[in-house]
């Protein structure tokens, strides 16, 4: 019986040691990521297009892609920064992963949008009688008609330019009369009372050339002219032929076309560029072989509720009246301002709305997510006023894989470190702070 004892005793021994043996090989992959001969192995592999399914085994998904195996040091981030991935170099061709080099260059731009053709309000003339009469002939009475200055837009009868036309000639008789008389007094008084019944008359607006034949003549003329005072198209007829008029009634509006004014909608991200005096270039589907050239006028003080735009006014020179009110045409603002700036690739940020952020290539197969502020773009480029310098190479292509990835290896690093490690936060974590904490955390990195 004790013989029998001895040999069960030493059965169970020999079995627990084997046991312990085959767990202990069974335990070695999990525990340690690096075999005797000094390579990496995997902790698990995971689908390229869904970080969410991993394999403890090598696979490949539907689409026939291998499965992108993860490493213990991977799997917990790099360099201290949270959120940071390691691709291995085999796998970075999977990812289509792109960088290019931030750098310094000159930012410049052309702002292209749509104009529309208006007077120039600040050669619009509105014609009011200054005194009450009626229209007895009116030889401009259409709109669009094409007046010269100095020609006659209507005759008017007015008693009162009759009545004044009377006094000024009394007022001549009166000076001729006391021009000899032996006081002097008497001579100059009779002098100004003629000048202001001249004045009179030409502040009624009686012209300068029906005074001359007045004093010339010296008859009264029943019905006076109204004269345009420059050149231009009649745009409105306010008053016609035989119509009683009053200083509210608005006879005519005149535009004058030798300069036009071009309206033009630019969008609120491209207002930056744009500034009074730049250089402006109208092409009209009318004309296509011709191109107006021209200045930004004025800046509007504000923005279309409707179309989030802010309006801009050009200037244009129209000798030939080619540009005529209402075309609409094709507007290039060749911006004047530049600007030395640290740029990239405008693909290469990720928005999220609430914060830009890039990778940046720390080391060959290692990218870490820096949070970055943009200035502005062109050209397919945006400015970096903080977050990176000349020189880092930032992903352009295959960075939202990279961003799955960071964050799950970043949730994963939290997760496996111990509650009294320090970590160095990542853009990710920056957006859930506030201000105070955000900055504080800022100063504590290195």
């Amino acid at each position: 019986m004790k013989t029998k004892t001895i040999l069960v005793v030493g059965l169970s021994v020999l079995i627990g040691i084997g046991g312990g043996f085959g767990f202990s090989r069974w335990l070695a992959p999990a525990a340690s990521t690096q075999s005797d001969s000094g390579e990496r192995k995997p902790l698990y592999y995971r689908n390229p297009m869904n970080p969410d399914v991993t394999s403890k085994v090598p696979t490949k998904d539907p689409m026939g892609m291998d499965y992108v195996p993860v490493y213990a040091d991977e799997a917990a981030g790099g360099g201290g920064v949270a959120g940071s991935v390691r691709v291995d170099p085999s796998s970075v061709q999977s990812f289509s992963v792109r960088t290019a080099a931030a750098r310094l260059q000159t930012m410049t731009r052309d702002v292209f949008t749509v104009g529309r053709v208006d007077y120039d309000e600040k050669k619009l003339r509105r014609f009011h009688p200054k005194v009450e009469g009626w229209i007895e002939r009116q030889p401009v009475d259409e709109t669009g008609s094409v007046v010269a200055k100095g020609s006659n837009l209507l005759e008017l009868y007015s008693p009162v330019l009759v009545v004044s036309q009377e006094e000024y000639l009394l007022a001549l008789r009166n000076r001729d009369a006391l021009a000899a008389s032996p006081y002097p007094e008497i001579a100059r008084g009779a002098e100004q009372l003629a000048q202001s019944a001249r004045q009179r008359l030409l502040l009624l607006d009686l012209p300068r050339s029906q005074v001359q034949r007045l004093e010339k003549t010296r008859e009264v003329a029943h019905s006076v002219p109204i004269q345009s005072p420059f050149a231009g198209i009649v745009v409105k007829v306010g008053a016609r032929e035989g119509e009683y008029v009053t200083p509210q009634t608005e006879l005519y509006v005149l535009a004058d076309l030798s300069t036009v004014w071009v309206y033009a909608d630019v969008y609120e991200y491209e207002m930056p560029w744009v500034a009074e005096g730049d250089l402006a270039q109208l092409q009209l589907a009318s004309l296509p072989e011709q191109t107006f050239e021209g200045r930004v006028d004025f800046i509007y003080p504000y923005l279309d509720k409707a179309t989030r735009t802010q309006k801009v006014r050009l200037a244009f020179t129209n000798p030939s009246r080619l540009l005529k009110p209402e075309m609409y045409g094709n507007v290039s603002i060749r911006t004047g301002r530049q600007l030395d700036a640290v740029v990239i690739p405008s693909e290469a940020v990720i928005r999220s709305g609430r914060r830009e952020q890039v990778f940046v290539l720390r080391a060959p197969g290692e990218y870490e997510p820096r949070a970055v502020t943009l200035g502005v773009s062109a050209d397919g480029m945006v400015q970096i006023t903080d977050g990176i310098k000349a020189g880092e190479q930032v992903v352009v292509s295959g960075q939202f894989l990279i961003d799955s990835e960071s964050k799950l290896r970043e949730v994963s690093a939290k997760m496996a470190a111990p509650a009294d490690a320090p970590t160095k936060p990542a853009a990710h974590d920056m957006d859930t702070m506030d201000g105070k904490d955000a900055a504080a955390a800022k100063e504590k990195q290195p």
